[in-house]
Formats: structure tokens, C-alpha cells, sequence
């Protein structure tokens, strides 16, 4: 008895002129949106780096393409000053071109990164999961540090503003379970007396 009072509602809304106007507004949405979300995944894929496509065989003998791995966090700390830093991780970035939301993407990934300023030193602290030792290229001027790594299995590219201005030339280093350390000594300012102006 159900099914046949649902069959004649259905029926009956299917010949309204009322609900064929609401669902049929509704069916167009849907539409839209369909077609808006695979002009996005094709753009998605268009922009996508060779390195992060990759094809599987499935046991069925059939193809799948597979993309990634996409990463996209924060981190938010309070700074000396008092106010939120905000700094940005992963090798997927958020940006408006035109007036549009796009996604930008990398091969290389920003690895998560920490800086901790204290009167004498400065601190970077990042996080390189999956890396040797061997693999990893630091360069520092007294104003930056680079970070860079590039294997088949993982790539990271950071450059990061100091605090401060820092000695470069002996910083130490240190890498254990995935987490990099770097300590700087702060670069002393040097205070110039004046010389004495005869008149």
C-alpha cells in the first residue's frame, strides 16, 4: 500500500507543472555544479607535476591513475612581539588569480617549520620525515637558511627569513627521527664610537 501511494505522489509530481518547475531548477543546479567540478578536476589535472602521476595495475589487469601525495597545513605560534605568526606547509598552495581561487601545486614540499629567537641565539627547527641525513642541503647567509632535499621518494624546499642576523659560519646541526635542528649564534652589532670633530 506504500509503495503504491509513493508511485502516485511521484507520479503526480513528475506531471505538476508546481514541482516540475522546483525540481526541475534543482536538477539544473546539480548540473552546473557537475560540469563546474570536472572543469576543476581538469584544471587540477592539467596543473598537477608529472612526478606526483603515477599509473597502478590493479590484480584485475585493470589502470588506475593515481596523484600525490598533496599536503597543505599551518602552524600557528605566538612571536616575541606578541602577535600570531603564521606559517604554511606542504606542497599545495591556496591562491586567488582574476578574482579565482586556485590551487597551486609542487613537487617539492615546504617542509614544517619552527624558529625560536632567544637573546643569543636563533633556533629553526624542521620537520624532514622520510630523509637520510646524506640528503639533506642546508645554506645559510646571515639574514636566511635553505633547506633542500631531492630523492625519488620525497622532495623539500624551504627558505626561511631569520629573526635575526646570525653567524653562518658555524651553526650547529643536528638530525634525529626525522627532525632537523640548526642553532645560529646571533651576530653581535657592532657599536662604533665616534671620533672627536676639532673646529
Amino acid at each position: 500500500m506504500a509503495d503504491e501511494y509513493w508511485d502516485r505522489w511521484f507520479n503526480w509530481r513528475k506531471r505538476s507543472p508546481f514541482f516540475r518547475n522546483i525540481f526541475g531548477d534543482i536538477d539544473e543546479v546539480f548540473r552546473e555544479m557537475e560540469e563546474m567540478m570536472q572543469r576543476q578536476f581538469e584544471e587540477f589535472s592539467r596543473r598537477t607535476p608529472k612526478d606526483l602521476v603515477r599509473e597502478r595495475t590493479l590484480p584485475d589487469g585493470t589502470k588506475v591513475r593515481e596523484w600525490g601525495p598533496f599536503v597543505y597545513g599551518y602552524s600557528v605560534t605566538i612571536g616575541p612581539d606578541g602577535k600570531p605568526q603564521i606559517r604554511e606547509f606542504g606542497n599545495v598552495k591556496p591562491e586567488s588569480r582574476f578574482g579565482r581561487p586556485q590551487i597551486d601545486i609542487k613537487e617539492q614540499r615546504e617542509p614544517l617549520v619552527d624558529i625560536m629567537e632567544t637573546d643569543g641565539e636563533v633556533k629553526v627547527v624542521a620537520e624532514l620525515p622520510g630523509v637520510e641525513k646524506k640528503d639533506i642541503k642546508l645554506h645559510a647567509t646571515e639574514t636566511t637558511m635553505t633547506i633542500s632535499v631531492d630523492t625519488p621518494q620525497r622532495k623539500y624546499y624551504k627558505e626561511i627569513e631569520l629573526p635575526a642576523k646570525v653567524d653562518n659560519k658555524n651553526p650547529k646541526a643536528s638530525y634525529k627521527n626525522g627532525v632537523l635542528e640548526v642553532t645560529f649564534k646571533k651576530k653581535k652589532e657592532r657599536k662604533f664610537k665616534g671620533e672627536p670633530i676639532v673646529l
